[in-house]
């Protein structure tokens, strides 16, 4: 099942995606794609009102697809996840997963304008692989454990900023949490229709010239180790995201760090979850 939200920034109502590619209206069903709606057996409930026909059509021409999940509680991201990332920038392979925390703030639709800081002259791009958390998670016993509480996946822009993240401060929040800074969508697709999320591709072109292509099954920590990993250092909350890492391709690691200017433009896709295009822009 593909669950996302559309309407304008703010007013966004819940909507289900049939594969027939039409938008049926989930209001009758849940105020929004939240945590409560996750944690209240909420894809099970949507997917009955599909199969009851009891759902309206909504017009799809010329809707703003939003977010699919409502503000989460927190962005838990996991950094040099990907072996041929670690290496163009110069990195070791980490031994345990490095963690670090983005700005919910950061939430944008899939094709909402991106804002390129004040300042910046460093501003980067990464498609990554977000894991829905659908159930609260604490001390998971494991990667098996920890599929049981994955509600699904989306993708995930996770925007950097480097001069802000590397040389501003010892931690990275600074570099990752301006605004916009995590286009996310176009839809949460249900853990049972991804199927391994090992096996997706990703891909990103900036100006239409591809600059990452990779593969979920190059990850150092697979999505099981990572979800259990984090439950042990946090409580995960049904609606929170965590971006899972970036395959090679990144402007920092290409000859003349060709970093993101206004006008420039982002298309990305994982395979399965559609795709995502943005368009930068001076904040």
């Amino acid at each position: 099942m593909k669950l996302l939200r559309v309407g304008a920034p703010g007013e966004e109502r819940p909507a289900v995606r049939t594969e027939e590619g039409r938008l049926l209206d989930l209001s009758p069903v849940t105020g929004d794609i939240d945590g409560a709606f996750l944690s209240s057996d909420g894809v099970d409930r949507a997917r009955a009102a599909v199969a009851a026909g009891s759902l309206p059509e909504l017009d799809v021409d010329g809707v703003r697809i939003g977010a699919p999940v409502a503000r989460p509680g927190k962005i838990v991201c996991i950094g040099l996840n990907y072996r041929d990332h670690a290496a163009e920038t110069g990195a070791a392979i980490p031994p345990r997963p490095v963690v670090f925390m983005k700005d919910p703030g950061t939430v944008v639709g899939p094709y909402d304008e991106v804002l390129i800081p004040r300042g910046s002259v460093k501003t980067d791009w990464e498609v990554e692989l977000a894991v829905v958390i659908g159930r609260r998670a604490r001390y998971l016993d494991g990667p098996e454990a920890a599929r049981s509480v994955i509600a699904g996946y989306a993708i995930s822009h996770d925007v950097s900023e480097r001069e802000f993240q590397l040389d501003y401060s010892s931690q990275w929040d600074l570099g990752k949490s301006c605004e916009t800074f995590n286009p996310l969508g176009p839809w949460l697709v249900t853990a049972d229709e991804v199927g391994d999320p090992q096996d997706l591709g990703l891909h990103l072109s900036v100006n239409g010239v591809k600059r990452q292509d990779g593969h979920t099954g190059d990850m150092v920590f697979p999505v099981g180790h990572i979800v259990s990993y984090l439950s042990r250092y946090m409580v995960l909350e049904p609606g929170d995201v965590i971006n899972t890492g970036t395959p090679a391709g990144v402007a920092l690691g290409l000859p003349g760090t060709p970093y993101l200017r206004p006008g420039d433009t982002v298309e990305l896709s994982v395979e399965g979850l559609g795709a995502q295009r943005q368009t930068f822009g001076r904040a």
